[in-house]
């Protein structure tokens, strides 16, 4: 199934589920462009906090291993740049783009891409279904996961399932889905620098 616009995949690792007091610790994103051009890209951001212990057993990722990465401020025009047009797509997009949101925010910029939750798309498509989590999805669709909870090898999985459900479905079922499902974010003032720095 070719696309009429680009779409982004994402996953995000963070510290845990605050999007205001944690932190992210990874960023995974892979494009399509409407040719079927696809880049993958991804990175470490150092949280400036602790990872918890938990999260660290869930993901792997420690504190070492974002010592030396750069802090989302860093990051932060690039992935600007990266998700400036196209289609953000996560599994809970509430939670991947809720997070980038408050990020940017806190670096007195704003995030405002159109998303669609891969959650919502599979209960859509499969309303028989009980199940929606992305283990789940992988075992129903025989998706093929890399690392499971890593940033990049997440976002590969949408990329997974969008082509299978791409491939597989009537394209005018998928088509209709998508569109129903997708969301504009409402417009969002920048913080003043000032709040920024304090919530940072």
């Amino acid at each position: 199934m070719t696309s009429t616009e680009k779409l982004h995949f994402v996953d995000l690792e963070t510290t845990g589920a605050n999007q205001i007091n944690d932190r992210i610790t990874e960023i995974g994103i892979i494009t399509v462009d409407i040719d079927g051009n696809v880049d993958r890209w991804s990175s470490f951001v150092n949280p400036g906090i602790s990872i918890p212990s938990f999260i660290q057993q869930l993901t792997g990722i420690d504190d070492d291993m974002v010592a030396n990465a750069p802090p989302f401020a860093t990051v932060a025009d690039e992935l600007q740049s990266r998700l400036a047009d196209g289609l953000f797509i996560a599994h809970n997009v509430r939670f991947d783009y809720g997070f980038l949101h408050q990020a940017f925010l806190r670096n007195d910029q704003a995030l405002q891409s159109d998303m669609l939750c891969t959650v919502r798309l599979s209960r859509a498509l499969f309303p028989e279904e009980k199940k929606h989590n992305l283990d789940t999805l992988i075992a129903r669709h025989a998706l093929v996961p890399q690392a499971r909870h890593r940033a990049l090898a997440d976002a590969d999985l949408l990329w997974q399932l969008w082509r299978k459900l791409g491939n597989t479905l009537p394209s005018e079922v998928f088509a209709q889905a998508v569109s129903k499902l997708r969301q504009r974010p409402k417009p969002v003032d920048t913080v003043p620098a000032a709040l920024a720095t304090a919530r940072s």
